[in-house]
């Protein structure tokens, strides 16, 4: 027996493989208040949550280059704790 050529599920490796990160942040005036870096899917979504909640304040998304290590952080959860008081 052989193997079908296509049963493989993973995708051929594409040039310029790996998403692409922004940086998103909001301003108050000069001064930064929020800094997030994600894949550009999640980092939209971040910054048309920021500027909803924040209508009033300036909130930029710009490309990081790919030469850039900086992870960022991750979205804080939606409740203050983690854990449930006993």
């Amino acid at each position: 027996m052989s193997d079908s050529a296509g049963s493989d599920p993973t995708p051929p490796p594409r040039s310029g493989a790996g998403p692409k990160r922004r940086r998103v942040r909001v301003w108050f005036g000069d001064h930064v208040v929020a800094d997030y870096r994600a894949e550009a899917e999640l980092a939209d979504r971040y910054a048309a949550a920021m500027s909803r909640r924040f209508a009033g304040l300036r909130v930029t998304s710009e490309p990081i280059a790919d030469s850039d290590p900086t992870p960022g952080r991750s979205l804080p959860g939606e409740r203050l704790w983690e854990v449930t008081p006993k």
